[in-house]
């Protein structure tokens, strides 16, 4: 089954099912594309310093989001918590924290963007404090006639059943579906070359990019004049301005100019180059037959309970297989694979062969994790279900009310924190084009 090239430049070499996709295309319209969080519920307060937000937007990005709520609120956006990212194209419903001791919220108007404010707490929200996510999708533009879809669908459905979930990719949506240079620039930043993780940032492009974007970096890159590239850098894109002005007043100081960007956006990177490798070691372990629903001798698996992962990773020897395949089976533990990191515990056995030679591919020694530069940007790393179960699935199929002659499917689930949606849906779709996704 191919795999697009723009997936295997974020580590995705691999599908899971045998059976042929639908095709199709996600996001036609942005409310085909619905992600509601399942927030953890904070402790609340009627005197607490912190104003609960439920906010729902259309079309926007987590980070610019945030920025334009700041804006609005007249407050630094280090004032403002959330708990997980969300997809641009996507009408999504989050929390949000704002510090506002003793204020109320004021009336808030943003395009595309409503705010309800839900309670009052001592706490503000942090990433991770959440549980999952309900998906409503619309895949829409699909050929063929109602019964060959319905056959497809349900052939996949009975293969992620029989497997218990789906390959648990980091999607394209981590890496930036237009521009996917998270990783690339992470992986400098581990390196220690900041100088090259700025220019990479900056210069970097996408044939997805508008003209406007291309012509700018691409200037840049031949120039490298920071002053004057801010008379012709488009401004939509405010975090490489951002940089631009940091490099006018600090130049060749390549930290400074890192750390002009939100704090979640330069752990992004990192993340990122993490999440990159965990795809190619997932992807191998894929190829070289290896089950990611049962363990094998020499894997760490993670216990689940209280509605998330434990960190904590027991080896799997010859005398306990069959009881942790057991446990695995009743869904109480999960194979996992490695977070590379400075203190990050690796898999032995055959688990252990690909972790080790996927970092040794790299060049990469895992104490390149501590990055002195930028202190907090360090990571110890860890580890990461290999399977992602879903939950509460529906599927149901028909005429394409937006596009004649074609058909659509629709389907509803659940996911654990930090799954993808695109990751289920690609087995699906098994789409030709990246934008389809």
């Amino acid at each position: 089954m191919r795999v697009l090239k723009e997936e295997e430049f974020v580590g995705i070499s691999r599908f899971y099912t045998e059976g042929e996709g639908v095709g199709g295309k996600l996001r036609f319209i942005p409310e085909d594309f619905k992600v509601m969080e399942t927030p953890k519920e904070l402790p609340r307060d009627e005197n607490g310093n912190f104003l609960i937000l439920s906010v729902t937007a259309k079309n926007w990005e987590t980070n610019k989001l945030i920025r334009e709520l700041s804006k609005a609120l007249h407050i630094s956006r280090n004032r403002i918590g959330f708990a997980g990212t969300k997809d641009k194209r996507a009408v999504t419903t989050q929390l949000l924290s704002v510090y506002r001791p003793n204020k109320e919220l004021p009336d808030v108007n943003i395009r595309d963007v409503s705010v309800k404010v839900l309670y009052r707490s001592n706490k503000g929200l942090e990433i991770g404090d959440l549980s999952g996510n309900r998906f409503e999708i619309v895949i829409r533009l699909i050929d063929g006639d109602k019964k060959g879809v319905e056959h497809k669908v349900k052939a996949l459905v009975d293969e992620l059943l029989t497997l218990g979930g789906f390959p648990n990719f980091y999607g394209i949506q981590r890496f930036g579906v237009i521009r996917p240079v998270t990783h690339l620039v992470g992986k400098h930043i581990v390196g220690g070359n900041l100088e090259k993780a700025v220019d990479l940032y900056l210069t970097y492009f996408s044939e997805s990019e508008s003209e406007e974007e291309k012509y700018a970096r691409k200037r840049f890159a031949r120039e490298r004049d920071a002053n004057e590239a801010l008379s012709y850098f488009p401004k939509n894109l405010i975090f490489e301005r951002a940089i631009l002005n940091e490099l006018v007043k600090k130049p060749e100081d390549y930290v400074s100019a890192l750390k002009v960007l939100p704090k979640n956006l330069l752990l992004m990177f990192v993340f990122a180059y993490q999440s990159y490798l965990f795809n190619l070691m997932l992807s191998r372990r894929i190829k070289e037959g290896l089950p990611i629903n049962s363990a094998v001798v020499g894997d760490l698996i993670a216990p689940f309970s209280g509605g998330e992962y434990e960190d904590k990773f027991i080896p799997v020897t010859k005398r306990n297989l069959d009881r942790v395949n057991k446990a695995i089976g009743k869904g109480k533990a999960a194979v996992t694979g490695v977070l590379v990191g400075y203190s990050t515990p690796f898999a032995d056995g055959a688990m252990g062969e690909i972790e080790h030679g996927v970092v040794e591919e790299e060049g990469l020694d895992e104490r390149e994790f501590i990055i002195p530069e930028i202190p907090f940007l360090s990571s110890p790393g860890g580890r990461r279900a290999l399977l992602s179960p879903f939950f509460d699935f529906k599927w149901s199929y028909g005429d394409d009310e937006l596009n004649d002659k074609k058909l659509a499917v629709k389907m509803s689930f659940t996911l654990r924190k930090g799954c993808y949606a695109t990751s289920l849906l690609r087995e699906f779709m098994k789409a030709e084009d990246i934008r389809c996704y």
